[in-house]
């Protein structure tokens, strides 16, 4: 990583710590951003960096959530133990789903996660301890380590912000060691990795679970946030969403699925008012990105500055 990108992360944070202190955007959409954000940012790391399309993350994203929020309103779990066994539960998912999932590759491997995932859907359904097509509703956000009153929106919010940095910077240092340029190897020429003797399913395995474990962690930070896990967290929509935002800011680079879950969260947010309209606004805006900027944004933006990841 160049000076010149180090010092636009350093920008970034800043703005991000400062943004309490201002009016016009509100703390419980930002936090929502971030929580997708780290989302998309996981899946890219597993599409992007090793080149397998999932359909079925929104498994692990609602798992975890669903985890976290029965443990801290059922059982009285403090924040941080909730998001603990919400990440611990879609790790464990991600190493089971995993294991089936490479032994298949291209579409194929695709079509497993979702029909995988949708065994998830239908637990979550059919489950008495998820509330069924209610959801869990009324999670308490408690008191972080029994210091830090979460229920104040700008704690929650540093909180959030935490958390997405420590995903971020994990994502981060996977893709600059050298396990991540054994992934973009896999992601080049598979058959020419498995020649050189690397164990090719091996390292999808890893990436798989590193995938899904952080998509866990999004996913439990954001039952807090919004004091609810619903189906709509392990529905197939979530899992198209997140490849949406993937697409639209940059497959392949680190900063792109940030972007594109911004783009996609603001246009959920501000297009809300128009009802129905608002899903064919959304797909119109797609299509004129993905025609404009092949490589999503961030990539195109990284082409013309030159900008290596």
């Amino acid at each position: 990583m160049n000076k010149s990108t180090k010092l636009l992360y350093g920008i970034l944070l800043l703005i991000a710590v400062l943004l309490p202190l201002q009016d016009f955007i509100y703390l419980v959409f930002a936090m929502k951003l971030l929580c997708f954000a780290l989302f998309a940012c996981a899946f890219n790391l597993l599409l992007g960096f090793t080149g397998l399309l999932s359909f079925g993350h929104a498994a692990f994203f609602g798992s975890a959530a669903y985890i976290t929020a029965y443990f801290c309103k059922e059982m009285g779990a403090s924040p941080e133990i909730g998001i603990l066994l919400g990440v611990l539960g879609s790790a464990v998912l991600g190493l089971l789903i995993g294991a089936l999932a490479i032994r298949r590759q291209g579409i194929y491997f695709a079509m497993v996660t979702l029909a995988l995932s949708q065994m998830i859907y239908f637990l979550a359904v059919q489950l008495p301890y998820t509330g069924g097509e209610d959801g869990i509703q009324g999670v308490p956000r408690g008191a972080l380590f029994g210091l830090i009153d979460l229920s104040n929106d700008v704690h929650m919010y540093y909180f959030v912000l935490a958390v997405f940095v420590f995903g971020f910077a994990i994502i981060m240092r996977t893709v600059y060691s050298p396990f991540g340029q054994i992934l973009k190897a896999i992601r080049e020429n598979e058959p020419r990795a498995i020649s050189l003797g690397y164990d090719v399913d091996r390292f999808k395995l890893i990436c798989f679970v590193i995938s899904a474990t952080l998509s866990g962690l999004a996913g439990s930070t954001k039952s807090l946030v919004f004091q609810l896990a619903t189906l709509t967290d392990v529905h197939w929509h979530m899992s198209g969403e997140v490849v949406l935002m993937t697409l639209l800011g940059g497959m392949g680079t680190i900063f792109g699925p940030v972007v594109g879950a911004g783009i996609v969260v603001s246009l959920q947010n501000y297009l809300a008012n128009i009802g129905s309209w608002s899903t064919i606004a959304t797909g119109f805006i797609f299509v004129i990105c993905v025609l404009a900027f092949r490589r999503g944004v961030v990539g195109e933006i990284s082409a013309f500055f030159k900008i290596k990841h």
